[in-house]
């Protein structure tokens, strides 16, 4: 995880915008507005001497030929649908124009070529299109002696074709990079469900032996301390009723078989001063301040200790230590605020010591799961003067997510 590539970790910052030219924004106006323009360069200019452009005559301009281009033009209307069979019409309008002065309507040829390049994932006939074209530049520059022109023309008319066929990759790319990201942040966190689903049985399975404890003795002194039996009893009434909050939330994350890491009570907030220590330990300067007085939930406190974990994991392991860091956990009265801020002014990062990494964690895309899961919400952003900021609200009553 790059923690310092925020725009793929944070829906909330601002991405710039891509320039999204006309071709972009309204396709088919534009399509339209070109094969018009191409129209009218086809029946108003032709070719003179020197192999300059000069405007067509009046009489010129009423010829059996603009009919011809009429079609040719019409057709790149399609061009991005039907790219190969429009490069072929407009091929089969532009070879009764080869050495005349309507063979101008190579230019609409070159559109064509590009939109095959471009448009079409066709690997026999947009190539031979292009071998088409060239081989009417050579009639053409035979026609008119002029054959000066044809390997220039032959480079236009195949750059065309290249140039399209390039950006079609690029774009294909771009979009197959885009996939794989979402199929790694949907891996990521099917992951991530499954271990906050163990730690979650964990929790479950710790309360249930309480409850066995409680219920055991219970029955053990029932007949001599009945009023001790009642209190065993309420304490197993009590455990209960956590497991049951415990085993609503996790019927909620689905959970694969898999191996688990261990039994027993899964850490909480109580453990975070020897979480703190051990990064201290490290190389971390960081402060705590915790503001939270009354029990958590499990669930909520179980989910809060591993994004401070998380958090200071990836402090240590982006900006290294010696970087001043800051923990304060508040008290919201329906839930509870993490933040954790650091100045990112560290020495070299280095490697991150066992002993102080969490469970297999995969960042800000994890942390934010456990959030979710809970209801709750996380924020992760740089800070304006340097370093970055965590914010976590976590929910302490009400429905999870």
């Amino acid at each position: 995880m790059n923690r310092r590539a925020p725009h793929a970790e944070t829906p909330g910052r601002s991405v710039p915008r891509r320039f999204r030219g006309p071709f972009t924004r309204w396709p088919r106006a534009a399509d339209a507005v070109l094969a018009a323009a191409l129209f009218l360069w086809v029946a108003l200019l032709e070719e003179a001497a020197g192999d300059s452009m000069a405007v067509r005559p009046a009489t010129g301009i009423f010829h059996p030929a603009l009919l011809l281009s009429m079609v040719a033009g019409a057709a790149l209307y399609v061009r991005r649908t039907r790219p190969v069979a429009v490069a072929y019409v407009v091929l089969a309008m532009w070879a009764p124009t080869l050495g005349s002065s309507y063979s101008t309507l190579g230019v609409l040829v070159i559109v064509a070529l590009y939109s095959v390049g471009r448009h079409a994932d066709d690997q026999r006939w947009g190539p031979l299109a292009v071998v088409a074209a060239v081989a009417g530049l050579v009639i053409d520059g035979l026609l008119l002696n002029s054959p000066s022109g044809d390997l220039f023309g032959a480079l236009v008319m195949s750059g065309a074709w290249y140039l399209g066929r390039r950006l079609r990759m690029r774009a294909w790319r771009a979009a197959r990079l885009v996939q794989e990201r979402a199929a790694e942040a949907r891996r990521v966190v099917t992951e991530e469900r499954t271990h906050i689903a163990r730690e979650l049985h964990d929790v479950v399975a710790h309360r249930v032996s309480m409850m066995t404890v409680q219920a055991g003795a219970a029955r053990m002194v029932a007949a001599e301390d009945p009023q001790g039996a009642l209190e065993a009893m309420a304490a197993v009434e009590e455990a209960g009723r956590q497991a049951l909050d415990e085993l609503r939330h996790l019927l909620g994350v689905l959970r694969p078989d898999s191996e688990r890491d261990g039994l027993g009570p899964q850490p909480g907030l109580a453990d975070l001063p020897r979480l703190v220590a051990e990064v201290r330990e490290a190389g971390l300067d960081v402060s705590v301040t915790n503001g939270i007085r009354d029990p958590l939930p499990a669930r909520v406190d179980l989910s809060a200790y591993r994004i401070v974990q998380e958090a200071l994991t990836n402090v240590l392991k982006h900006s290294g230590p010696r970087t001043h860091t800051q923990v304060h956990l508040r008290d919201e009265g329906d839930g509870l605020t993490i933040e954790v801020l650091d100045d990112g002014h560290g020495a070299a990062v280095q490697a991150v010591p066992a002993a102080h990494k969490g469970p297999p964690g995969h960042g800000i895309v994890g942390m934010r799961e456990r959030a979710h899961l809970l209801g709750g919400s996380l924020d992760a952003q740089p800070r304006p003067g340097g370093g970055f900021r965590l914010t976590a609200r976590l929910p302490v009553k009400g429905e999870p997510a």
